[in-house]
């Protein structure tokens, strides 16, 4: 589950989540979008054993920041990717991350020498035993390329806004599959809404006696994503993770998947 940033409503948000039952949360370390430390807040006053979650948090470069940074601007770039892995641990209140995601490279086309020392610094907190699995969002299939070539400690994640319009992201998800990558797609609802609207999703859904978005939840699983939601609704969390107890033919996979 990705949780949205409101300071008033983070914390109580994450602590329904745990209670209806999601065990993986992601989240980032730039206060200009997420609420890491009121995520912290909610796990640290549940009773769910630390092995049992998966957190999942991002390294956020300068231009993605506002002026609550998590590092100091002036220190080196790894300096600043330490910095930050160690305000994570501290906002979360725990001692290993089990994801840690560079939260979009710092140019449009290809690797830059940023994105470059960024990734080894997150390499070495791995070697360090501080971060289990690495990841990147926000992503071309390029450069996820390009990263896999580059790194010592190859990506298990890409994490993407995933659109119907682009085949549901397809250029990035084929070479994701291509290299063993798990593709979090998030936005799946928000960026599809002519998707949930269409009038054979609606009678999918009522076949299964599921709504049109958990159709979506389902026809990402069977095409092999990891859907990430952000839902506020307890109902909807409940929801979002009833959607294992049936399965879309191919007909309706690939009505979906023209859908957008």
């Amino acid at each position: 589950m990705s949780i949205p940033p409101n300071p008033a409503l983070t914390a109580a948000l994450v602590a329904q989540a745990l209670g209806a039952g999601f065990r993986g949360i992601d989240t980032a370390n730039q206060r200009k979008h997420y609420f890491e430390a009121a995520v912290g807040e909610a796990i640290g006053a549940s009773s769910i054993p630390r092995d049992q979650l998966f957190l999942q948090t991002k390294f956020t470069f300068l231009d993605g920041q506002d002026q609550r940074l998590p590092y100091d601007p002036r220190a080196p770039l790894g300096e600043q990717v330490a910095q930050s892995f160690a305000s994570s641990l501290e906002h979360l209140g725990v001692t290993y991350l089990d994801s840690l995601v560079l939260h979009g490279p710092s140019q449009h086309h290809g690797l830059g020498a940023e994105d470059h020392e960024a990734w080894r610094a997150m390499e070495k907190l791995v070697e360090q035993g501080g971060v289990r699995v690495l990841g990147v969002s926000n992503v071309t299939a390029q450069q996820i390329t390009e990263l896999v070539a580059f790194a010592k400690v190859k990506p298990v994640y890409v994490q993407n806004r995933c659109y119907a319009r682009t085949a549901w992201d397809q250029l990035a998800r084929n070479v994701c599959k291509q290299h063993g990558i798990t593709y979090q797609g998030f936005s799946l609802l928000t960026a599809n809404r002519q998707v949930l609207a269409h009038r054979g999703v609606a009678d999918i859904a009522k076949r299964y006696a599921k709504t049109p978005s958990q159709i979506v939840f389902r026809f990402a699983q069977q095409i092999g994503m990891l859907p990430l939601t952000g839902t506020t609704k307890v109902d909807h969390m409940r929801q979002d993770l009833a959607i294992e107890d049936f399965a879309l033919t191919a007909d309706e996979l690939a009505l979906v998947e023209a859908a957008g």
